[in-house]
């Protein structure tokens, strides 16, 4: 995806460096001489993850790491604050870290904990530092096929009322990562600074923790008959380097204007989709997801919910 593509004094920030797409990602980036700022909850864990992004560092490439923790505002802000503090600028931002199919539980500022880390700690994050991005700037929003799970429940949105499931709010937080990219883009298009949802793929990562044994396998074997059943070949995971390759596309491949309020896989923009299988083996995105009403309703709720105004 990088072949021939040269990010010397290019300035990219990565949430998620301590494992996977991350780590890959800077990587990539790194590799063809980008100036990666790496953003980590554990900065030993990530340490020790990223040795291979400075062994691969050229043309000026190199790696810093930052302590963020997105469960937490007040060391979101606290991140935040310190980059706008030094006011280097950056060229794309990418929002990679996550968490997928959570046992039910709470950030620590209260809000349920795949909505309160997938999306409002990246909200809170990207829009303290906004100011900081170039114009041609770019950000990238990691969803997942998962969003066709559920769109956001703007009334219930930490399961106060409802009963939860753990699916149904990983697909709620990954509907929101979509949304939030389609509204960021429109408030910031016209200083050229542009964003864009990517979905990596099924990948076997550090993401699916909280999964029994076997249910990986299981929720393979079940797509995989599904296929047969319609005459297809079988559905295979993606390596991490695979999946990273969309969000290096629609960071820095991509053009501005195809990728701008979009929803991104394997490397082109998604079509959109009303019905079909859910499985990571389908393609297309749901048009709630890039509802240009829903995304400004889920923006001024996000605001209420954190108590600031963007």
């Amino acid at each position: 995806m990088l072949a021939g593509v040269d990010l010397s004094g290019r300035r990219i920030l990565v949430t998620g460096v301590s494992a996977g797409l991350g780590v890959e990602t800077a990587r990539a980036l790194a590799a063809h001489g980008a100036q990666v700022v790496g953003a980590a909850r554990d900065l030993a864990k990530a340490g020790a993850a990223t040795e291979v992004v400075r062994a691969a560092a050229a043309n000026g490439g190199g790696l810093e790491l930052i302590e963020l923790d997105l469960a937490n505002l007040a060391s979101v802000r606290a991140a935040a604050d310190a980059l706008v503090a030094k006011g280097e600028p950056f060229d794309v931002v990418i929002a990679n870290a996550g968490v997928m199919a959570a046992p039910f539980g709470h950030t620590t500022d209260g809000f349920e904990t795949q909505f309160g880390t997938n999306h409002l700690g990246h909200f809170v994050f990207i829009n303290r530092i906004a100011s900081l991005l170039r114009p041609g700037g770019r950000v990238v929003s990691l969803a997942s096929a998962g969003h066709r799970f559920a769109n956001v429940d703007l009334d219930d949105p930490n399961f106060t009322r409802g009963d939860y499931d753990p699916w149904v709010a990983y697909g709620r937080s990954k509907t929101a990562n979509i949304l939030f990219a389609v509204e960021f883009d429109r408030r910031h298009r016209a200083r050229g600074v542009r964003a864009a949802a990517v979905h990596p793929g099924g990948i076997q990562t550090e993401l699916s923790r909280h999964l029994e044994d076997g249910a990986i396998e299981a929720m393979i074997a079940q797509i995989n008959a599904d296929l047969a059943a319609e005459g297809k070949p079988p559905f295979e995971l993606k390596t991490i380097p695979q999946g990273a390759a969309t969000s290096v596309w629609a960071a820095v491949v991509g053009e501005a204007d195809e990728i701008g309020g979009r929803y991104c896989e394997d490397c082109h923009v998604a079509t959109n989709v009303t019905d079909g299988p859910l499985s990571v083996a389908s393609e297309g995105v749901r048009s709630y997801a890039l509802d240009p009403d829903n995304a400004r309703a889920l923006w001024a709720k996000s605001e209420e919910m954190v108590g600031e105004v963007f």
